[in-house]
């Protein structure tokens, strides 16, 4: 493994879906196992190209609504049965037909906020920058161009071997380094090179 701390990874760009599909494809099975993709739009295949796993997301939706029902229901069976026993028209205490309603709303809000909270956790969001974006040109991301990423961490990275590996699925241009630090300090600015600013009030030469 390659311990260079300040690179991200190796990214290409192909043109077509069919080019980033077959990289992907050539790159798994070449080994890469840490690498992402970036198209402008959705590709048949390309999740399980990259070896992406099923989201656990819709588990934690099913478990957080279970959770919603069990706690709307419970609420109401011990406020109108233990806590403040109110007998209606005779009807026992338990009267759970009446509960339904305020059990599937607390169902539905429950899930909701497991299914928001656990996509921003799972996708590592909020972040407001990631290195990807230093690439000159990677805009077009989001328009008509496709990228693979193997990443640094990936086990079988080498600067060299790698950048060779994907010139070799024939990309549309250079292979280009993904640097690690998403901003640059600005280079200091030498103030004996800078000229002095001219005196308010002084005739200004014209040469």
């Amino acid at each position: 493994m390659n311990a260079d701390s300040s690179l991200h990874g190796l990214m290409a760009e192909f043109a077509t879906p069919e080019e980033i599909l077959a990289a992907t494809r050539a790159s798994w099975e070449a080994g890469y196992r840490d690498m992402d993709a970036y198209t402008p739009y959705c590709v048949a295949g390309l999740a399980t190209a990259l070896g992406m796993k099923r989201s656990r997301i819709p588990s934690i939706v099913f478990l957080g609504g279970v959770t919603g029902a069990m706690v709307g229901f419970f609420m109401q069976y011990y406020t109108s049965s233990v806590d403040y026993p109110l007998n209606v028209g005779g009807r026992p205490l338990n009267s759970w037909p009446a509960y339904v309603p305020i059990t599937f709303e607390v169902l539905v809000l429950v899930a909701s906020f497991a299914a928001v909270l656990s996509m921003l956790l799972l996708n590592g969001l909020p972040r407001l920058h990631h290195p990807v974006f230093n690439v000159p040109g990677f805009a077009r991301a989001s328009q008509d161009r496709f990228f693979l990423c193997i990443e640094a961490t990936d086990p079988q990275f080498d600067r060299e071997r790698t950048g060779q590996f994907l010139l070799g699925l024939s990309p549309t241009g250079e292979v280009t380094e993904v640097p690690l630090e998403i901003l640059t300090e600005p280079e200091p600015v030498d103030d004996a090179a800078r000229p002095a600013a001219p005196v308010i009030g002084e005739p200004v030469p014209l040469s």
